[in-house]
């Protein structure tokens, strides 16, 4: 007995989200993701120790919040660029932007 879906898959979905071409796209934009995740957890902490902070301290976010987030943003197109999804992760990358210089644009 055969049951017809004709609900879109995660993958689908994320393509249409992400308004990509294909599925092949989609896997590479994760797998962006994936290594860059994996290489900000392993550079982090000697980043952060590097300063000597304890971990947890305010200190600790405050320093994580000015460098490795910033560097994370660019690891990011490092690995777009390698995954050829660079133009995807820059059209990202200049939406955080205008969101963040809208947060300190005067308002009427």
């Amino acid at each position: 007995m055969s049951v017809e879906n004709d609900k879109p898959g995660f993958l689908q979905r994320l393509q249409t989200k992400w308004k990509l071409d294909s599925l092949l796209q989609v896997v590479l934009v994760l797998i962006v993701f994936a290594c860059t995740g994996f290489t900000i957890l392993f550079i982090k902490n000697p980043i952060l120790d590097f300063f000597g902070v304890e971990k947890g301290g305010l200190l600790n976010t405050v320093l994580y919040l000015l460098l490795v987030l910033p560097l994370y943003q660019i690891i990011l197109l490092i690995y777009g660029f390698i995954f050829g999804q660079f133009t995807f992760f820059w059209e990202k990358e200049k939406q955080i932007f205008r969101r963040i210089g809208g947060l300190f644009s005067k308002r009427k």
